[in-house]
């Protein structure tokens, strides 16, 4: 009994679950509470014949001999009935979106049968598996089975920005202290002035939280905008017969997606053919093993990666019907987690706010302790008036305005704007970051692994020359091939075809112009082309011979294999890859007339000089050999040994332009260049010296020999290593591991196959190529090169460099600051009991510290001097000597100005009157924000005394320069009520901008001060791979 149900049977009959009945035997019936309808069927070899007639379905499948009749309900034991919606029956559909998740996400394949297979999904689908779908049926089927779309967590709104700006806990202090400002104020002052000093700061701190709101916004704007940028995967698809490159989000139901080694499943789907389909589906179930993917196992899920072997897969789910789509949601990210540098500046930031929680405490301790002992000795110790509390409350609103300006929170703001405005520019210039610190990281970058072929060379490859039946031949045009074709026999150009259109991966379709294209790798696209031009059809020699068996062409064997059936003539096998394995494979050749005749020692070592002469013209070699065979078994691997060689191919593939420049710019930057390829040693060595890689006394080895070496030889071989031929993503793997951990090297490398992904993940800075890389590499990496060029690469370097110095003029300028700004008020309110600068106006030069400051000096795009310096060491100190002598000198002549302005300037300006001190007050802030303009500039360069030179380039450094000083003339000529400011006369206007721009004077007299090296770079005599370190280099801060 089943579900309710009955059955008997006069054979045989077991059940393997509750969901499988199998009968072994002549008949059986049964009566379920699953449907009504009736299901005949001879069960048999998996291959039905189903009709559905008014509601009842019948169908004949052969098995065992024997038939069942059963009700459709206990057919299928438990499983779920889906009634056919009108609207999908009128989309021309006949099948529920529910039922094909349902099917696929359980992995059903009786299901999947019952339906009539993949062929019978199609038609439910409405789809031809060779022509695709018909492109004007999207707008149809993303209505009714849905978009390739993830829900996203919805964006925080600007006002969930405010309110945590508001969190801040001296600010909500301040509020308090403002309210109760008010109150009093009131209360002693009536009303309107008494409220005065209470809102100022109210407005202050609103401005505060409006800029930082606005600020973290856009931020959190243009991660999103990123995040977008990473998952937008394409993939290719048939589509109105022709196989074409299209978004992961215009995926449909029904779409043929081809999927190769490292492609990621970009929906489910049921497989409709395989070659050694293996999958990692890890990201979904946790489970390591690689699964495989046969004809009894067609299922494939959104997010898992295939780990080997290709196919062509059926969507039938898209979005969040997905597991993956699920998945996502609960994954959705919302910006990156902290970096180094952030984490290295929070304890900074940290170490700073005790210091001025310190003085803070300090200075509301000596100004009541004055106040409490000049009311004694006046006899009012007992007298206390409303005006007293004020007093007290505007004491206690400094100390803790104190805490806001000493409190660094620009430190970590300037980091993320810094980094995020590099993120934006890079991406225009063809970098999209995916991790924030790998910005940072890459300005400190010492050495580059790269690849060679589509990075330091132009990826558009055509076959050059070929060496065939003995001769050598050039391709100039495709008269040098007419000529080769009537020099050969029938047999050999058959063959050679044959090899290169049985023996690839990819595939020659016409575009809708009618013109053929090639899908590919770069590599099979010019072995196509070769063919194509010697008169060849994908087609026609597809259809020759049905493809039996195919190994895919892996980074480790360096080969391709396959194994078809030729008509007449049994098997045949064709192989081809990296042309020294192949010839020692090979046994025999074919001459001129097409015979196959063994291959003699001296005609072996000719071929060999073959291959080094097309090497050494930087010609990448590829060799072609065939096998027949006579018998062959499923489980037969394909032939290794005993082949016939057909042909050896160069194919010339040229410097980028600008690569030997961008090279010699990485050199002089001490970074150094290594060109790590699975090519041949001849062909790396030629690429290498003509980018400029390979220099006289450097080192080029192959992969096997970096093998079976020592640490004591690795120590001493790695430092000349300049080239790593015929080498294995695991040899990658090593160097890069030899090169971080002896060498203390801070390496980036770049990947484009799945099998990079473990030296990817180990480096530094993981590079991964945007056009030629695998979705396993681009995961694993933490920037993508989208033009897959090495010169984008370097500026990557360049905009690390930027932001790592352009976040330590802002710390340069803002320690400055704060110095000044903490000194001031607590030397005034020891000696004269009064602190100068009042609350508002502290909160106002904040916010010019913080959030303006961090926007002029975080943002300043890159120069060349840049690259002319050698990289910052992974464990140098931030905060470095020459910043400390710029602290200090501009600190002691601002703390100077500052304080004879204070205890001296009535007599100095020759100020009298009844608005004498309000005015003196006025000018000391006056003068104090100017000196913090002029110290902006002056930031801008902590070495060089040119400090205007590209200026006028940085729109946004000028515009804060500009606002800053606009509202600082606002605040003192009409904001005095709130900011307790008066109006200047144009002479002390004047004279406040002198005592500012004197700052650049004092700017040029310190960096004439020499600064010696620390202890540790004193220590490093010279870098090991024969750069200086900077004269100037960090130390302890």
């Amino acid at each position: 009994m089943i579900n309710q149900g009955f059955s008997w049977a006069t054979g045989t009959f077991f059940m393997t679950s509750a969901q499988e009945l199998r009968l072994v035997g002549d008949f059986a019936t049964g009566d379920g509470a699953g449907g009504s309808g009736t299901q005949v069927a001879e069960m048999g070899l998996g291959k039905g014949e189903w009709r559905e007639e008014g509601g009842e379905r019948q169908g004949k499948e052969m098995f065992n001999g024997g038939f069942a009749i059963a009700n459709q309900g206990f057919y299928s034991g438990n499983r779920t009935e889906f009634r056919l919606s009108d609207e999908v029956k009128q989309a021309g559909f006949r099948i529920e979106p529910g039922e094909l998740e349902s099917i696929c996400r359980s992995h059903d394949i009786n299901s999947l049968d019952f339906k009539g297979g993949v062929e019978g999904l199609a038609k439910k689908v409405s789809v031809s598996l060779n022509d695709g779908v018909v492109s004007s049926d999207v707008p149809v089927r993303q209505r009714i089975y849905g978009c390739n779309k993830y829900a996203e967590k919805p964006s925080r709104s600007f006002w969930m920005f405010v309110w945590e700006a508001l969190h801040d806990l001296t600010l909500i202090i301040l509020m308090v202290c403002a309210v109760v400002s008010i109150g009093v104020g009131i209360a002693t002052e009536g009303w309107p002035s008494g409220m005065y000093d209470g809102l100022g700061i109210v407005l202050c701190i609103f401005l505060v939280v409006l800029v930082t709101a606005v600020s973290d916004y856009r931020q959190s704007l243009q991660f999103k905008e990123l995040d977008k940028e990473k998952k937008n995967i394409i993939v290719q698809v048939t589509r109105d017969g022709n196989r074409q490159k299209i978004s992961i989000h215009d995926l449909v139901v029904g779409d043929i997606v081809h999927l190769s080694i490292g492609d990621q499943v970009p929906a489910d789907g049921v497989l409709i053919s395989g070659y050694s389909l293996s999958i990692d589906e890890s990201s979904l179930s946790g489970e390591s093993e690689p699964v495989s993917i046969t004809n009894r196992k067609p299922f494939l899920l959104a997010g898992a990666k295939v780990q080997d072997g290709s196919c062509k897969m059926l969507v039938t789910t898209v979005g969040m019907r997905t597991e993956w789509g699920r998945l996502m949601v609960t994954l959705s990210e919302d910006g990156d987690d902290e970096t180094p540098l952030q984490v290295k500046l929070n304890g900074v930031a940290t170490v700073i706010g005790k210091i001025g929680l310190t003085i803070a405490v300090l200075t509301f301790l000596v100004l009541t302790t004055r106040f409490l002992v000049t009311k004694g000795m006046k006899g009012e110790i007992g007298k206390w008036s409303l005006e007293d509390a004020l007093v007290l409350l505007n004491f206690f609103a400094i100390a803790v305005t104190i805490i806001v300006v000493a409190v660094p929170e620009g430190l970590p703001l300037a980091v993320t704007l810094s980094l995020a405005f590099a993120m934006k520019k890079l991406m225009n210039d063809k970098a999209l970051v995916r991790h924030l610190s790998a910005c940072e990281t890459m300005g400190s970058a010492t050495c580059i692994c790269t690849d060679k072929t589509g990075t330091l060379t132009t990826n558009h490859m055509v076959v050059h020359k070929f060496w065939t039946c003995g001769e050598i031949r050039t391709v100039q045009s495709n008269g040098d091939l007419d000529g080769f074709k009537s020099s050969v026999s029938e047999t050999v150009l058959n063959i050679l075809l044959q090899s290169i259109f049985q023996n690839t991966g990819s595939e020659v379709v016409k575009g809708k112009d009618g013109k053929n294209t090639i899908l590919g790798s770069p590599t099979e696209k010019a072995i196509l082309e070769f063919g194509l031009n010697l008169g060849g059809d994908f087609k026609v020699h597809r259809k020759e011979s049905e493809i039996l068996k195919v190994e895919p062409f892996n980074s480790v064997k360096k080969k391709m294999s396959v194994l078809v059936s030729v008509p007449d003539k049994g098997f045949r096998a064709f192989c081809k890859g990296a042309s020294e394995i192949i010839l020692s494979m090979c046994h025999n050749m074919m001459n001129a007339d097409g015979k196959v005749v063994a291959l003699s020692d001296d005609q072996r070592q000719s071929i060999s000089g073959v291959i080094n002469d097309f090497a050494d013209q930087a010609l990448r070699t590829l060799c072609l050999a065939f096998k027949d065979v006579q018998n062959v078994s499923t489980s037969d691997s394909i032939p290794e040994d005993n082949y016939t060689l057909i042909a050896i191919v160069g194919i010339k593939d040229p410097v980028r332009p600008g690569v030997k420049e961008a090279v010699k710019t990485c050199l002089a930057a001490g970074i150094k260049v290594r060109m790590v390829t699975g090519d041949n040693i001849h062909t790396a060595k030629a690429i290498a010296r003509e980018c400029g890689i390979l220099t006289d006394d450097g080192l080029a080895i192959e992969g096997p020999d970096i093998r079976d070496k020592s640490p004591l030889e690795m120590a001493e071989l790695v430092p000349r290593l300049q080239v790593m031929a015929r080498s294995l993503p695991l040899d990658k793997h090593t160097l890069v591991t030899h090169l971080r951990k002896q060498f203390k090297e801070v390496v980036a490398v770049t990947g484009d196959g799945t099998n990079d992904a473990p030296a990817l993940h180990e480096a530094d800075i993981g590079l991964a190529m945007g056009i030629t890389g695998t979705e396993v590499a681009k995961e694993n990496a933490d920037v993508i090169i989208m033009d897959d060029n090495f010169t984008t690469i370097v500026n990557v370097a360049r905009w690390g460099r930027a932001v790592y110095i352009n976040i330590q003029k802002f710390v340069q300028f803002q320690l400055t600051v704060n110095i000044v700004a903490l000194m001031l008020n607590f030397t005034s309110a020891c000696i004269s009991g009064s602190a100068p600068l009042t609350a508002v106006q502290l909160l106002w030069v904040n916010m010019i510290m913080d959030t303006l400051g961090a926007l002029a000096l975080a943002t300043e795009p890159p120069h060349d001097g840049l690259m002319k310096r050698p990289p910052i060491g992974r464990n140098e100190n931030f905060i470095t000597r020459i910043m400390w002598r710029n602290i200090l000198g501009q600190s002691i002549y601002q703390l100077v100005i500052l304080a004879i302005l204070n205890f001296d300037g009535k007599r100095l300006l020759n100020l009298s009157g009844s608005n004498a001190t309000e005015t003196l007050n006025t000018f000391i802030f006056n003068t104090f924000v100017f000196c913090q303009v002029f110290n902006e500039i002056n930031s801008r360069d902590m070495e060089k005394i040119n400090v205007i030179r590209g200026i006028f380039g940085s729109w946004l450094f000028i515009m804060v320069m500009v606002s800053t000083v606009a509202f600082q003339i606002v605040i003192v000529e009409f904001l005095g009520t709130f900011a307790e400011t008066v109006p200047l006369s144009t002479e002390l206007w004047l004279v406040s901008i002198l005592a500012g721009a004197g700052s650049l004077i004092m700017a040029v007299i310190v960096k004439c001060i020499p600064v010696g090296i620390g202890k540790e770079a004193a220590a490093i005599t010279k870098h090991h791979d024969g750069y200086e370190p900077l004269p100037s280099g960090p130390d302890l801060a």
